[in-house]
């Protein structure tokens, strides 16, 4: 069982997190308006995608990432967004009620309170949700273990790691072929594991290059990483040579 410390709602180390600051941006929200106005299917209405776009400053989704290539955004053009919102509805933290997304007591006994929000949405999000799902492939395998992820991820992103290593000090090297083909497992390896720990704010995600894909970024723990997570590699790993 991975052991989780307990974060104090003033570690500096919480502003890694995009989950824990969307929580707390919609918390806000919540708040001030009493309520997220919800479409006929029960998604966010615009007003509120918008607003998220641009406060939660998700990396990978900012509001300039994703009006690059949408004109308005609806809930399904913001992908951590949708996400959160099912997160806060299965962990019950908010319902729909009346045409708006409200806060339960649940909710409401977190709201200000970060370090708490790390502490019970995060082991949720990380352990309990499929996320296989979100991958394109319908019969995704589920690829396991995390126990085995974090406490290698713990020695091999020390000094930041590629994805192209990390695939194959888990997986080994991928099969070769004439032409250049789509590595499935590189493609589960980040959806299920690597942007999973990226969104909870444990691991950070560098671009290698121009020309971006999962193999080339660079994954590095924060230091969030650091004050949440009781490894049994921990002692394996070699300082940081960082400059």
């Amino acid at each position: 069982m991975i052991a989780f410390r307990e974060i104090n709602d003033t570690e500096p180390a919480l502003a890694h997190s995009p989950l824990v600051r969307g929580v707390e941006k919609t918390f806000a929200w919540i708040g001030e308006h009493g309520g997220i106005p919800l479409t006929p299917s029960k998604a966010f209405k615009r007003v509120f995608v918008h607003w998220a776009a641009a406060e939660f400053d998700w990396p990978g989704h900012t509001e300039a990432d994703l009006f690059a290539v949408n004109k308005v955004l609806n809930e399904p053009d913001f992908a951590p967004l949708m996400v959160l919102h099912d997160l806060m509805i299965a962990m019950k933290l908010g319902r729909h009620y009346k045409g708006e997304f409200r806060l339960t007591k649940t909710g409401q006994a977190l709201t200000g309170h970060p370090g708490r929000i790390f502490g019970t949405v995060v082991p949720f999000f990380l352990f309990r949700i499929n996320h296989a799902s979100m991958s394109r492939f319908d019969d995704a395998p589920i690829l396991g273990n995390w126990d085995v992820f974090l406490n290698v991820l713990n020695v091999e992103t020390e000094d930041g790691a590629t994805g192209t290593h990390l695939r194959r000090v888990f997986f080994g090297e991928p099969e070769t072929g004439p032409l250049p083909r789509y590595d499935e497992v590189m493609g589960q390896l980040y959806i299920q594991v690597l942007r999973p720990l990226c969104w909870a704010g444990l691991l950070q995600q560098e671009r290698g290059t121009a020309s971006y894909r999962f193999e080339e970024a660079v994954f590095m723990k924060t230091p969030l990483w650091r004050s949440a997570l009781v490894l049994d590699t921990d002692a394996q790993v070699a300082p940081a040579t960082r400059h």
